[in-house]
């Protein structure tokens, strides 16, 4: 792995005009524009990345979980050049061989009959789309999703989202209902054991199908592993469970393997860990690891059918960009020749997972830890018996305080975390080195002492 590269002096100036111009011009995603300047990056390669001065962080937040075969890999890059030289973009009403074999190869990933591909610019997009699928096959008009659920920021993405980012933007796009999903360490429903929460939660949203009214139902939407809400894996034999229920009533499954899919659970879609077929898939991130926007939907046979002969009242400009394809069909070459979705499998049987275990019987303010492949939680306490968050439900400023400490420590002993409320989510890219990734674990460990001293029970 290369070593950061130190800025020469001829940087600095470009440097510093670059820190000038995000100040005076640039307004973050999520952010005030009086909040601390951003860190400024210089540079990526691998599972690092490093700022103008050479300080430099192993990235075990694969930036926002999508850098899944890591900064700069070369085979990339290599074929955005190649791309660039061919062909950059054309109107997604014409075809090109880029944006034909990504579908092609998308496709072969995808389990049973999901057979086309929708291409959109990202994840947000895709839900979008998938939404609006779901209402012209049916007929009907409502969305069920679920209350631990993020699903992107546009309109009917962000209404059907769950957790607090929707607030400030409500009232929202009409026709969604939401349900709570399984956690059994959470649990809505007093389970007593993660079965229990499965049954439970299955038969909570049975309900709710039927006081919402099941021929107005159009699609229920969920995260197959829920993630950034806190990498909630379903209980066996849950999404089964939603697959029979949308089977009853004629209802569209749409599967957001947004974060999830693409090697970061451990097989191409989450999903197919527990051998269930959705009828639409949502994807991005991981589908090329962000090297150039893309995002989609895979549809089922049965519901493309619905547009054989009308047409899809839906586009982007920039659907299906030759770049971003040809990215997503190197990154798929990368997934395969380099075997990453069983490494990534393997990586959170045998190194993540115990690791993270061994941190929860060390530190006590570790709560719960749970996870699949590359996509783990640790679940920060104050109290393990009455199991007090850490921090409160959408807390800021200084309620907030233990865990940006926390935060801030992982940043000082070189590891960049990702935090949202009371956890750290540890998802590095799938081909980071072992030896990094042990490293990055153990100034976790290191970190939580951190939390420790925050701890009351």
């Amino acid at each position: 792995m290369r070593e950061a590269r130190i800025p020469a002096d001829g940087d600095a100036f470009a440097v510093s005009a670059a820190r000038r111009d995000d100040g005076a011009h640039v307004l973050h995603s999520w952010s005030a524009i009086e909040m601390p300047a951003p860190t400024m990056v210089a540079g990526a390669q691998g599972a690092y990345f490093w700022d103008e001065t050479g300080r430099r962080w192993l990235d075990f937040s694969s930036q926002l979980v999508n850098v899944n075969v890591g900064h700069q890999h070369p085979r990339l890059v290599a074929a955005i050049q190649a791309q660039a030289q061919t062909l950059c973009t054309i109107a997604p009403y014409h075809a090109n061989p880029a944006t034909s074999e990504a579908a092609r190869l998308i496709a072969e990933a995808a389990p049973a009959d999901l057979n086309r591909v929708f291409f959109t610019n990202g994840g947000a997009e895709a839900v979008e789309n998938a939404v609006r699928m779901a209402r012209l096959h049916t007929g009907r008009h409502k969305v069920l999703t679920a209350y631990r659920s993020y699903h992107g920021a546009t309109a009917a993405a962000l209404t059907a989202s769950g957790d607090p980012r929707r607030w400030p933007s409500e009232p929202g796009a009409p026709g969604f209902a939401r349900f709570w999903g399984p956690y059994p360490y959470r649990s809505a429903f007093h389970a007593s054991d993660a079965r229990e929460e499965g049954e439970r939660a299955l038969a909570h949203l049975a309900n709710t199908i039927q006081v919402e009214g099941p021929q107005t139902i159009a699609a229920i939407l969920l995260e197959s592993v829920v993630g950034g809400n806190g990498i909630l894996v379903p209980p066996d034999g849950y999404l089964q469970g939603v697959r029979d229920l949308c089977d009853e009533h004629g209802i569209v499954m749409i599967a957001d393997e947004v974060m999830s899919g693409f090697g970061r659970c451990g097989e191409w879609f989450a999903i197919d860990r527990w051998n269930v077929v959705p009828d639409l898939i949502t994807f991005a991130k991981g589908v090329n690891c962000g090297y150039v926007p893309l995002g989609g939907v895979i549809l089922r046979d049965s519901i493309a059918a619905s547009f054989a002969k009308r047409a899809y009242p839906g586009g982007l400009t920039y659907a299906g960009h030759p770049l971003a394809c040809a990215a997503a069909v190197a990154c798929i070459g990368i997934y395969r020749e380099e075997s990453l979705i069983g490494r990534a499998r393997a990586l959170g049987e045998t190194i993540i997972g115990p690791a993270l275990r061994a941190m929860q019987d060390r530190h006590p303010s570790v709560g719960d830890v749970r996870g699949l492949g590359a996509f783990w939680a640790v679940e920060l306490v104050r109290d393990r018996a009455t199991r007090e968050a850490l921090v409160p439900f959408n807390a800021s400023g200084a309620a907030y305080a233990p865990m940006a400490e926390f935060a801030g420590e992982c940043k000082r002993l070189g590891l960049w975390p990702l935090v949202m409320g009371n956890r750290l989510h540890v998802v590095p890219p799938l081909n980071i080195d072992e030896a990094d990734l042990r490293a990055g674990l153990a100034i976790i460990d290191e970190a939580l002492h951190i939390a420790d001293r925050h701890y009351i029970g």
